[in-house]
This record gives structure tokens, sequence and C-alpha cells, in this order.
């Protein structure tokens, strides 16, 4: 059987894992070993806060949309609950993006949601 050489796919391997590591500090962006474990360790955090940055982003919303009704002498809880009785179909990234961007829209929400729950 043939003499098998892995130098050109371990190269491969290493040049790509040190890649990764650019810009890492001491010997995490230097050292295959190291470098390994370091951007590995930054994969697991990557993939997690995927679906992390989706809840911090709704909780946002939720604030600002909260600050904005409670200025109209309305809670959170009560101006979702209008809007939901008056068949408005609007997200919470718009109806944040409109408490900040645009109040007088925000405004006529909110009345829309004050006539449902009167």
């Amino acid at each position: 059987m043939p003499r098998v050489k892995k130098s050109v796919k371990t190269r491969k391997r290493r040049k790509r894992v040190l890649a990764a590591a650019k810009g890492y500090r001491g010997s995490r962006g230097r050292l295959y070993r190291i470098a390994t474990e370091a951007v590995d360790r930054a994969r697991k955090f990557a993939f997690r806060d995927r679906k992390v940055k989706k809840r911090v982003f709704r909780s946002l919303w939720i604030t600002r949309i909260n600050a904005a009704a409670r200025a109209h002498d309305l809670t959170y809880g009560q101006l979702i609950s209008g809007l939901n009785k008056a068949q408005v179909e609007i997200d919470r990234k718009v109806l944040a993006e409109m408490a900040l961007a645009d109040p007088q829209g925000f405004t006529k929400m909110v009345e829309i949601a004050k006539g449902q729950a009167a």
C-alpha cells in the first residue's frame, strides 16, 4: 500500500483555523492548538447569540413601546390588547420604530387602542 502524505491537507486545515483566529490577541491568533480552542469557542458563542439577539431586540422594542405608551397614559399591555381587539396587525418592531420616528402615527395607534378599551 502506498504511503499517504498529509502535509497539504494539514496545512490547509491549519491555515483555515489561523485565518479564522486572525485578530485574536497573543497566542490565540498565532499558535494552532490554542487558536483551535479559541475559534471553536467563538463559533459556539456566535451560534448561541444569533438566537439570543432575537430575544434582546424584542425586549428592546417592548421597552420602547411601553415608554411611548405610558406618555399617552396607557401601559404596554393595554396598548397591545387594544390593537389586537381592533384587529390591527402591526408587529413590535414597526410599532417601536413608529414610536421613535413618527409620533403622530403612534398617537393614532394609541387612540385606536383606547377606543377598543373603552
